[in-house]
């Protein structure tokens, strides 16, 4: 059974720069421009991949858009791939913040700069919610079903804003159960 081929990037340099615009496009939380550019507008990954993907980079050391970009690098152009995805991801944003540093040294006391970064802040919450809403449609197809995976994470979002228990205990236990359950219910 053969799946349909999707778009690769054309080359090393095409890898490079859409990384690049991903991340100056993403000040704040580049997870809701990730998931547009890879599935929607070049459709290099499902959105089933996408998902998969995006949860694996989020367990391993480091930042997880960059762990992802390493990802997808090497997924189509081996380690060559990783070391040009992550140059991408590195580049401009390491210059561009720089430079903003600089401009905050300057004028950070003044009001408008911290009114400016507050909405900022705003902005990417914004983004980061409209994301992970859209990304609910890839459940349909998860092992554990829309209600268990609702309740891991309500339980998630509870005991770490309410209760305010670490993050990291919640997902290694919460993240060990889920695993133990989709683990019994996938077919051997």
């Amino acid at each position: 059974m053969n799946q349909p081929q999707h778009p690769v990037p054309k080359s090393l340099g095409d890898l490079f720069f859409s990384f690049t615009r991903l991340a100056l496009q993403g000040f704040g939380g580049v997870l809701a421009f990730m998931e547009r550019a890879l599935v929607e507008q070049k459709q290099w990954m499902t959105r089933e991949e996408f998902v998969q993907e995006w949860a694996v980079a989020r367990t391993m050391p480091g930042p997880p858009a960059m762990n992802l970009s390493i990802m997808v690098g090497a997924k189509y152009f081996g380690w060559r791939g990783s070391v040009v995805a992550a140059a991408g991801m590195l580049a401009a944003p390491s210059v561009t913040i720089v430079l903003l540093g600089i401009l905050y040294a300057q004028f950070g006391d003044q009001p408008q700069v911290t009114q400016a970064l507050r909405a900022m802040g705003a902005v990417a919450a914004g983004f980061i919610m409209a994301t992970g809403i859209k990304l609910l449609t890839a459940l349909k197809k998860n092992p554990l079903g829309i209600r268990v995976c609702a309740m891991l994470a309500f339980t998630g979002f509870t005991t770490i804003a309410w209760l305010h228990w670490h993050s990291i205990l919640v997902l290694a236990v919460l993240g060990g159960v889920g695993s133990v359950l989709a683990y019994k219910k996938i077919p051997a």
